[in-house]
């Protein structure tokens, strides 16, 4: 949940209040909204008199968050306005999803016409509103990120995939990119207002293909960006890893080797029943290519347990691939049915307490072989990216995605960027010292 503090005023208008829940793509486009709202609007962390929740509907679990924010937005400010916007809006509008005690709810494609869904929520407009169709993505921009060192750029929508769990491609459309010009201005804005890495994201990165380029070409202009001191992607599927990425990111010292890969099983049978497109042997592949190219580079991943038709064997295979690979990071997801999706409607669901050990079986897998990569670090030298200040020095991440906890006696800001003495690792982090 991420609210945002005010910078303009007006006495006459709303004061306007945001809530976000779910993925990157989400926080950039509250950001968005946030920014053609702030001529007219002061934006406030409380004591609004419109609430936006720009909600998720990807898992059970990000809608019941934003149901229960809006129950308590309700119980505590019985006079404001609710609206619900994005993909929990384009649910209900698909009869996927239902929601209470809101005002106004709007899909995906009012987001860059937030303005309007305000005033006709003002007005005393209720209901759903019909969802347009989506704006060219040039539309969307921002120059800052409230809050954060390492920003968002947006440069993907949609999904032309259908996974068999994923309601993605119904709340989101088919994919549509941005193209490579209007990426590299936002880029050069954000880079102007002190932002010193990007994080490349989408709904599904792997398939920007933009009239004027592709993701290596786009790579390789952003990171000829003068004062851009780090460039990251976000989330990509493994289809979307070729040699020219790959190239793109080796040859350039600010590109991070950090590569997060969706798994999401590692048997090839429960792959193909997701429809996710690639086999276990292709995803390994990609991860072999990035190593051999980029020594130095780490993974993330995303990990579904428990899908229908997963057995004991099909699990193994998943566990088999989570120490083979050694990831940085793991998004680790218990398969939840989502109303609407092919997978829901399986008759061979595994039972909720089978997922709750597996989970707890692949969480400890993961932890071992975590820390197994983080004690290859020791005694290295790590560049890390201040963020936030803590007891005794600053917490901040190394160019291949690690988090960090350093120990300084000099005086630093958010954003500087250090070289560290890593001496030991813990519970998922780097622990050093400032060279």
């Amino acid at each position: 949940m991420y609210p945002y503090l005010p910078m303009n005023s007006d006495p006459a208008l709303p004061r306007i209040s945001f809530f976000t829940f779910g993925c990157r793509v989400n926080q950039y486009e509250t950001q968005m909204m946030r920014e053609l709202l702030e001529p007219r609007h002061e934006i406030v962390a409380r004591d609004a008199d419109v609430y936006v929740i720009n909600a998720c509907t990807v898992t059970s679990l990000a809608e019941r968050k934003a149901r229960q924010a809006i129950h308590r937005l309700r119980r505590e400010n019985s006079s404001a306005v609710i609206i619900v916007i994005g993909c929990v809006g384009d649910a209900v509008a698909s009869g996927l999803s239902r929601l209470d005690q809101v005002d106004l709810i709007a899909g995906n494609g009012w987001k860059t016409r937030i303005d309007e869904v305000i005033d006709r929520a003002v007005a005393g407009e209720t209901g759903l509103l019909p969802s347009p169709a989506p704006g060219p993505m040039e539309r969307e921009r921002i120059s800052q990120q409230s809050g954060r060192i390492r920003t968002f750029l947006k440069v993907q929508d949609g999904c032309d995939f259908a996974c068999t769990f994923c309601r993605t491609t119904q709340v989101r459309g088919p994919s549509r990119s941005k193209t490579i010009d209007a990426i590299l201005n936002e880029a050069r804005a954000l880079v102007k207002n002190n932002y010193p890495e990007i994080v490349l994201t989408g709904i599904n990165l792997a398939q920007f293909s933009p009239p004027d380029g592709d993701l290596a070409s786009l790579s390789e202009r952003l990171l000829q960006v003068e004062g851009l001191r780090r460039l990251r992607l976000a989330s990509i599927n493994p289809y979307g890893i070729d040699d020219d990425l790959v190239a793109a990111f080796a040859a350039n010292e600010h590109a991070c080797a950090h590569f997060h890969i969706p798994l999401q099983s590692g048997d090839d049978d429960v792959l193909r029943a997701m429809a996710r497109g690639y086999s276990r042997e292709f995803y390994l592949s990609r991860v072999e290519l990035i190593r051999r190219t980029i020594p130095q580079a780490t993974f993330g991943a995303d990990v579904i347990v428990g899908f229908p038709g997963e057995g004991d064997a099909e699990f193994r295979e998943t566990l088999s691939i989570i120490e083979q690979v050694r990831f940085a990071n793991l998004h680790l997801f218990r398969y939840s049915p989502r109303a609407g999706t092919i997978a829901a409607r399986a008759a061979a669901q595994v039972p909720e307490a089978v997922k709750r050990a597996r989970a707890e079986e692949a969480e400890h897998v993961y932890r071992r072989s975590q820390q197994d990569l983080l004690s290859s670090y020791m005694e290295k030298t790590a560049s890390v990216l201040l963020e936030e200040e803590t007891g005794d020095g600053w917490r901040g991440y190394t160019r291949e995605y690690i988090d960090a906890q350093v120990r300084t006696a000099m005086a630093h800001v958010p954003g500087d960027e250090i070289a560290v003495r890593i001496l030991g690792a813990n519970d998922g982090y780097l622990v050093g010292d400032e060279k």
